[in-house]
């Protein structure tokens, strides 16, 4: 679903031997403004069938007339039935952006800001037909900096990371290694926001924790239709766009938190203010 996460993965792979045949992407209705996320000729490297599938059930025949020996899996936005999972005579690996099993689901990089874990995680594993449950392949993880914002910010170190890990993933692939069972215990899931208390801003929290909230919030992505986080300021109800720990010299507003300040970047005005 992410066209530069192709654009860096394809040659990667033809690095370690493995010729990619095609890219196999879901077909949504979601309106995607920025062009370098839109899949097309522009955006997928030579060579490689581009096939949109309509629904989870079509990408089955899609990958069989591909006749893949491996598929990666990267950002996919559906839970794949386990006839498109076996496909490929090699099976099925996905990259999840969280140490397993803690942050299954589909936002765990907001989880790890908003519980506070200090760093992102990078878990390349199996497939099955539930969500991030298969056999672990390899991890590894990635500080969280103050300046991590937005996904452009962060996408470029997940990426490196998790591609210093695929030469032995790739081996244990090409083995027929099934991976490493997961562990019950520390399993957790990255659902999607949906409570009241995470859409308002609380000044008197650290200002690292407001900084954090306002980050995982960005690293939705507009998956959520809820419109946060929200601040009351003199008077005022904003969404906070962007923050910064420190003032970064461009007459940012600073605010006073529990612990000391922070500067409001980027903010919008709600309707009706």
């Amino acid at each position: 679903m992410v066209p530069p996460v192709v654009e860096r993965l394809v040659p990667v792979l033809r690095d370690l031997g493995l010729e990619p045949v095609g890219v196999v992407t879901a077909r949504t209705l979601k309106d995607r403004s920025s062009p370098d996320m839109v899949f097309g000729d522009l955006t997928v490297p030579a060579g490689l069938d581009l096939l949109f599938a309509r629904d989870k059930w079509s990408v089955e025949p899609l990958l069989r007339a591909l006749r893949p020996d491996l598929m990666v899996c990267w950002g996919f936005p559906w839970k794949l039935p386990q006839a498109a999972l076996d496909v490929a005579r090699l099976g099925s690996i996905n990259l999840h952006p969280a140490l397993l099993p803690r942050h299954r689901g589909p936002i765990p990089l907001s989880w790890a800001l908003r519980e506070g874990d200090g760093r992102f995680g990078v878990t390349w594993h199996r497939m099955d037909a539930e969500l991030d449950t298969g056999g672990i392949l390899a991890q590894t993880s990635i500080p969280i900096e103050d300046e991590d914002v937005v996904i452009a910010d962060i996408g470029p170190k997940l990426g490196a990371a998790a591609f210093g890990l695929l030469p032995g993933v790739l081996e244990r692939v090409a083995a027929g290694d099934p991976g490493d069972p997961q562990a019950k215990e520390g399993a957790s899931w990255a659902g999607h926001f949906e409570d009241d208390d995470y859409v308002r801003v609380d000044w008197s929290q650290p200002a690292r924790r407001v900084h954090d909230q306002v980050r995982a919030w960005n690293l939705m992505m507009g998956m959520s239709k809820l419109v946060a986080p929200v601040a009351e300021l003199d008077g005022e109800r904003l969404r906070l766009v962007r923050t910064s720990l420190r003032d970064p010299g461009d007459g940012s507003r600073r605010v006073e938190c529990g612990d000391g300040p922070i500067w409001l970047v980027e903010t919008e005005p709600l309707p009706g203010q």
